[in-house]
């Protein structure tokens, strides 16, 4: 038996896509956790939402083929996606690649965005990504953007009166709760008792069959109106196999440069303004020709300009569309914005990994683990929503958020040693996944895609893109792009 098929966390997948479990010797899962310095089983866990999204893919192709194909992956490299920062490599003026700096801004925001001592004996942590919600947190609290200054104002707060203050600001922040104290509050409860992705049935419609294509999903059209990590996530693992993928912005909307650089292989990348009637109107016509459509947007912002999920299913029957959210799909903090430090500390992460790394306080996790996984469980929910729609008709939603990536982890247990844990894949074991590209950020070797199929590798088909730099148009179906060379 495989190490897939005695992995709780795959089980729990394969109970969501609701068929018959794969074969024996369908999915291999090989190596083990520790490869953070974390109790968590973060690369076993990753590396079985990878695994099922490759039987997702695998279903796909048996439609198509009639055929099954292997699948397999590693727990190290599955790991190590989770931080791709750590492995993107810039060509210099000399011909030697180079891991390019982090961002100054970066730096700052790793600085203050920290679990913080409250007046009432608690903690809290405030997020600072992104000048405009930086602005709303510093408003509320009333001081300047170090760490010192939000330390001191912090510890003026109780913790459940700041959250709720915070979030009324339409700022971004949580209390850090244990994990038993996540799951005796409403929202713990709510997501406790749903699926870790939910996919549901929105309309009736007739089948759709697939495109022809030599990939799993190739001809399909997805729209990605994401950005930050886990929506971005999404789309490029949907392009892995095969999809063509539009990255939909804007030039005022504010971007993180290293996360559209790692996060956009295999990608386009146009600009619309929904702001203005004509610009929408071309999103509008483009959705009328998507087979997916991911929205990374603040819950309900989409709906005020006309793109909510109704809207959406008028525009384009058989549409799949694909919320991707920090809170979920319900509950009360279900219309909260967050982020991947919010979600590890209301939920039990940054208690528990403080606590076990003996830490003097809560302490987040040494990579953005619910951003990684998130954007996989919502590729997984959406190749499950095509493969239905191929046989049963209809338009689906599939939902994910970073707290049920969060509370995910936290059902596959806990190891009691890690302190050895390597945290990145060394150079030896880097080189045959490299992918080699020229792309609007220059020469790169960057990581390629890590799971294996044995007839459709998974792989880019274009270079990260300029932000803005293709015609709002899709692709003609069928046509055939070159792969990007593995280093």
């Amino acid at each position: 038996m495989t190490q897939a098929h005695r992995s709780a966390a795959f089980s729990e997948l394969m109970a969501v896509r609701a068929m018959p479990a794969p074969g024996a010797g369908e999915v291999t899962i090989t190596g083990s956790d520790p490869f953070y310095r974390t109790p968590f089983r973060v690369g076993e866990t990753a590396a079985a939402v990878l695994a099922a999204t490759g039987v997702a893919a695998n279903d796909l192709w048996q439609l198509r083929t009639g055929r099954r194909q292997a699948v397999s992956i590693a727990v190290p490299e599955a790991a190590a996606t989770l931080r791709v920062v750590d492995y993107t490599r810039k060509r210099d003026t000399d011909g030697q690649y180079r891991r390019p700096p982090i961002s100054d801004s970066m730096k700052h925001m790793a600085m203050v965005t920290q679990p913080w001592p409250t007046a009432d004996g608690r903690w809290f942590l405030p997020h600072f990504n992104l000048p405009h919600l930086e602005r709303r947190v510093l408003d509320v609290l009333d001081c300047e953007s170090t760490p010192a200054s939000v330390s001191a104002a912090v510890a003026r707060w109780d913790a459940d009166v700041l959250e709720t203050t915070i979030a009324e600001a339409r700022a971004c922040g949580g209390k850090v709760r244990t994990r038993e104290e996540w799951l005796a509050h409403p929202q713990g409860a709510y997501l406790a008792a749903r699926p870790v992705v939910e996919v549901t049935k929105v309309a009736e419609g007739q089948p759709e069959p697939l495109p022809p294509g030599d990939r799993p999903l190739s001809g399909a059209r997805v729209l990605d109106l994401t950005r930050i990590l886990a929506g971005p996530t999404a789309g490029r693992t949907l392009a892995e196999h095969g999809a063509d993928v539009l990255m939909v912005t804007a030039p005022h909307l504010p971007q993180v440069p290293e996360y559209v650089r790692d996060l956009s292989h295999g990608k386009r990348s146009c600009f619309l303004d929904l702001r203005h009637a004509d610009q929408a109107s071309r999103l509008a016509a483009l959705t009328r020709e998507a087979d997916v459509f991911v929205n990374g947007y603040r819950p309900g912002q989409l709906g005020e300009r006309g793109f909510g999920l109704e809207d959406l299913a008028r525009l384009r029957p058989g549409l799949i569309t694909v919320s991707v959210s920090c809170f979920g799909s319900g509950g009360p903090f279900a219309g909260r914005a967050g982020w991947e430090q919010i979600a590890q500390s209301v939920s039990g992460i940054a208690h528990t990994h403080g606590q076990m790394t003996g830490a003097d306080g809560p302490k987040l996790a040494p990579a953005p683990i619910c951003d990684y996984l998130t954007g996989y469980l919502a590729a997984f929910g959406t190749l499950l929503a095509l493969a239905r729609r191929a046989r049963e008709g209809g338009s689906y939603h599939v939902q994910a958020s970073l707290c049920q990536s969060a509370m995910f982890y936290q059902r596959q247990g806990l190891l009691s040693s890690f302190n050895h844990a390597p945290e990145q894949l060394t150079e030896a074991e880097l080189e045959p996944l490299y992918v080699c590209e020229d792309s609007s950020y220059g020469n790169l070797l960057t990581l390629g895609p890590v799971l294996r199929l044995s007839e459709t590798p998974c792989q880019w088909a274009l270079p990260t893109p300029k932000l803005g730099g293709d015609p709002p148009e899709w692709l003609a179906r069928g046509a055939a792009l070159p792969a990007l060379a593995r280093a």
